[in-house]
Formats: C-alpha cells, structure tokens, sequence
C-alpha cells in the first residue's frame, strides 16, 4: 500500500486510498497541493475499466468509487462486474443520493480525507456522514417533470408560467419553493461553508448575489454544470449549487469524533452502522448471558446515608 505521509493544516496524512468517480466533470478543482487527484471508472469498456481499476488497486490499495442515483443502469452494472471480475474486496461501490454538484464536492472532501491518516473502511463509511453536511440543490425553470423530491401539483401547475423558476434544495432536507411569490427561504447550513455554483441555461446571478449571502457562505467558486445534473433535475433550465464543508481540518475532526468499530465480515474500521467495503450491517451488541443478567438484577441501590 502507497503511505506518502504529509501534513495538511497541521494533520499529519498519507495517501492510502484512491477515489473514482462516473465521469471527468465531477472532478472538481483542488484546494491545494495536498489534495490528489480523481480517478474516473468505469471507463468505457469493461476491458478498459478492469485495467484501470487494477491499476488503482495496485498504486492505492484501495478505490472508493461513488455514482450518482441518478447513473445509467450500465455505469452501474459496470462498476460491480469490475469488482466482481477482479474478485477484490479492496473496491467500494457507493451509490449517493445526492444531486451531482453534490456528489462532485463529496468527492472532493473524501479526496481531501484520502490525504490524513483514516483506514480505508473508515474513509469509505463517512461518505454517508459527510452527505448530510451538504447543502445541494438548483435554480429551476421547470419542475413538471422533477420526481426526485417531493413536488405539489399546484407547483406542477406553475411550471407552465412562462419565466417562473423555483429554487429546490434536494438535500440534507428536500425544500421546494417559488421565487416571487413567497417570502419563505431555502433553510441553509448552521455553519461555515464553502459554495460552488453551476449554471446551466439559466445563470447564477440568484445563487450568487440573494441565497450565498444569505447562508453567509465563506466563498463561492463557479463550476461547469455536470452533464448528469440535467437528468437528475430533469430539466436543462438548471443553475445547479452545493455548499459544504472546506476546511480539511474541520472535515477530519467531523469524522475523527465518531467511534470506529470493526467490521465482523470483512475485518475493516468503520463508522456508523454499515462497512463501506462490503455493505456488511454493524453487529448489535452481544447481550449479557442469562447468569450475569440475573447478577445486576439481584444488586439493589443502597438507602442513602449509609456509605
């Protein structure tokens, strides 16, 4: 295993673990020196993709790589023939609920992470953690078609307005409203982030001068639209936004605050309730025997006064 150790902001890391996603557009731009580069997989034939990934395995040691929900059927038969020719348990496939731009700068993150010293399991089972930490959503000029997040028929009905447009936060909680008719706000993040903005045949100018200052965002950066974000939306009248967390510190304190346990399938660290590796659930805790049960049940609280 590659362990090229470095120090970012004062965390000391190496670089065990590579991460891979669909396609080049999610790749997002670094930060600094420290953080390494995406691969992407599958490639386009399965041929091309065994080699790639081999070649990961064999520099990294382990490959995390994510796909949108939202991914062809293909990309994603793809990834798990890959894992299942190379019959290697050192890949994770990760399917993310999150919208592209999401996705994109979830990669980012765990490409930062890849850098400090977590254990591969534990780097792949954050993914859900710092999911949750993402604010990702878009500028719609239509939501008739829109079914990955709850949609009423009377914003159905607005969406055949001409020049009506709705702001939509898919995650960490779905929210959906109009812009103009209502003074309710998109909910943002409690704490600093970062934005990234992405427009598409609608431009940015609302994400960039009303909903950036309003979650008091630390910095906004312009990015090209993700090809997959106009089937996720389902609309190409899309300025798609994420903000998250930046600060590599901050992010490795997040996760380094969660307790590790062991997977009792695979043998790697994790955190939550689920391996990354190997989708394997977290054990419940063994239950006490009968005898010792009995034991703590016997044992009664002493009268006060009388120690």
């Amino acid at each position: 295993m590659v362990d090229h150790p470095a120090a970012v902001d004062g965390v000391v890391c190496s670089v065990p673990t590579a991460i891979a996603v669909t396609s080049s557009d999610l790749v997002l731009p670094t930060h600094d020196r420290q953080t390494p580069p995406a691969a992407v997989q599958p490639l386009d034939s399965l041929e091309s993709s065994l080699t790639g990934m081999h070649t990961l395995i064999e520099q990294h040691g382990y490959v995390i790589a994510l796909y949108p929900a939202s991914a062809s059927t293909d990309v994603i038969r793809r990834l798990h023939a890959v894992r299942s020719v190379l019959e290697s348990d050192r890949i994770a496939v990760l399917g993310i609920d999150l919208p592209p731009l999401g996705l994109a700068l979830l990669a980012q993150q765990l490409r930062q992470l890849s850098a400090c010293d977590f254990s591969p399991g534990v780097l792949a089972s954050s993914a859900r953690l710092l999911a949750h930490y993402i604010y990702a959503g878009a500028l719609l000029g239509s939501v008739a078609k829109l079914d990955r997040i709850p949609v009423s028929l009377k914003s159905h009905a607005k969406s055949w307005v001409p020049g009506a447009q709705f702001a939509v936060l898919a995650n960490p909680r779905p929210q959906l409203i109009r812009l103009g008719q209502t003074e309710e706000k998109l909910t943002g993040p409690e704490f600093g982030t970062r934005m990234l903005i992405a427009p598409g045949q609608l431009p940015g100018d609302w994400i960039t001068t009303t909903l950036a200052p309003a979650w008091r965002v630390q910095g906004v950066a312009t990015v090209p639209l993700p090809a997959e974000s106009v089937r996720w939306w389902a609309t190409g009248k899309v300025a798609e936004f994420a903000a998250g967390l930046h600060d590599v510190s901050v992010l490795y304190q997040l996760v380094s605050s969660v307790r590790r346990e062991e997977c009792h399938w695979c043998g790697l660290e994790l955190i939550g309730d689920r391996c990354g590796f190997c989708a394997a659930p977290l054990l419940p805790p063994p239950e006490l025997p009968t005898a010792a049960v009995r034991a703590v049940s016997s044992v009664h609280a002493l009268p006060r006064g009388t120690t």
